[in-house]
């Protein structure tokens, strides 16, 4: 799976998505939209959103650290049997 967050380094909630990964043991790229003025226009484009956190788990896009849609996308949680 390819995670991408776009993020800014003053975001609280950006913070607490990449701990939250961290903690999972789930690799992910980070991309300062303050720093890149291309990527903070393909993060608008996908999202529709200048927000952050917006991450991009292959092609699903989470607007905001929403911690139940990541889990479902990423399937933490879900045991397997």
């Amino acid at each position: 799976m390819n995670i991408t967050i776009y993020s800014t380094p003053t975001c609280v909630y950006c913070r607490t998505l990449k701990e939250y990964l961290r903690r999972n043991k789930i690799a992910f790229q980070e991309i300062d939209v303050t720093k890149d003025e291309k990527e903070l226009e393909k993060m608008i484009k996908i999202s529709g959103q200048m927000g952050v956190p917006v991450v991009e788990i292959d092609d699903q896009v989470v607007v905001g650290f929403d911690k139940k849609r990541i889990d479902e996308i990423l399937r933490l949680g879900v045991k397997i049997q």
